[in-house]
């Protein structure tokens, strides 16, 4: 590695879906606190301007990756291209992940395939590759869920069981990892005003049009702060933790339909 290379500095992070909504408001966190960082996302064009904005504003550097996660070989290509370039991780954001809306009996297995290998096995493959360096350096690995982790989900029932997964590989690596020095957070927000909704095609969904609400920057400080804490889970908004409890409390039954109607973009049949 050549002494001038710029990401030699003491903190360097790379985040997944970087070029909009929590992960967007994230990378400006970061670069704010004076991290080098690796944008990924699938917009070339997006993430260049974003670069750029991000280097002027912050005096940063900043390496940009276009990416695409639902292929299966991304994860692996991300790093190889880093290791080549000599860069090492102190911080892994996995954060790139969509859902879907829709009765699974009618609803499309590409899609949903897309789903499963964006936010299971690309997220599970890119700590499987990272987290050694990252455990070397005493650094931190942020994975985003959802409320929607601690929940059966008629109606995104892939989302949510894909959200159940990251939930519980998170908790399970933090005890792993415990007095090592590197923490493991899981960021789990409830409904934000992202693209998320129009990819997910639930924009219609009660969900969204609930008090449960949060502005994306509300949630993506929570979750940075809780990371720099070393917090196993962080649920932004005291409404969204106070409902996640009542739930959790209630009969298993009774939680499926509600979280069923809330779901729901228009009655069925």
């Amino acid at each position: 590695m050549s002494a001038s290379n710029p990401f030699l500095a003491p903190r360097t992070a790379l985040i997944t879906g970087a070029s909009s909504g929590i992960g967007l408001e994230l990378a400006h966190l970061f670069a704010h606190d004076g991290y080098r960082l690796v944008l990924v996302a699938r917009s070339r064009g997006i993430l260049r301007e974003l670069g750029d904005e991000l280097q002027s504003r912050y005096s940063i550097q900043v390496r940009i990756s276009p990416k695409d996660l639902a292929h299966p070989a991304s994860p692996g290509e991300l790093f190889q291209e880093l290791q080549e370039a000599g860069i090492v991780l102190d911080v892994l954001v996995n954060n790139a992940g969509f859902g879907g809306t829709g009765a699974f009996l009618s609803s499309d297995w590409n899609n949903e395939a897309e789903m499963i290998q964006v936010n299971i096995a690309a997220l599970t493959h890119l700590t499987k590759l990272f987290l050694p360096q990252i455990r070397a350096r005493e650094g931190k690995l942020l994975n985003v869920a959802s409320v929607a982790a601690f929940l059966p989900g008629p109606f995104m029932s892939v989302y949510y069981a894909s959200k159940a997964f990251v939930l519980s590989f998170t908790e399970a690596l933090a005890e792993e990892l415990s007095g090592t020095g590197t923490t493991v957070t899981c960021l789990c927000p409830g409904p934000v005003v992202t693209n998320f909704q129009k990819r997910a095609n639930s924009g219609d969904s009660s969900l969204f049009k609930s008090p449960l609400l949060l502005d994306v920057r509300e949630v993506a400080r929570a979750g940075y702060e809780g990371m720099k804490q070393g917090k196993r889970i962080v649920i932004p908004g005291w409404k969204n933790r106070a409902l996640i409890e009542g739930l959790r409390a209630s009969p298993r039954s009774m939680v499926t339909k509600i979280v069923s109607r809330m779901n729901e973009k228009r009655k069925r049949g």
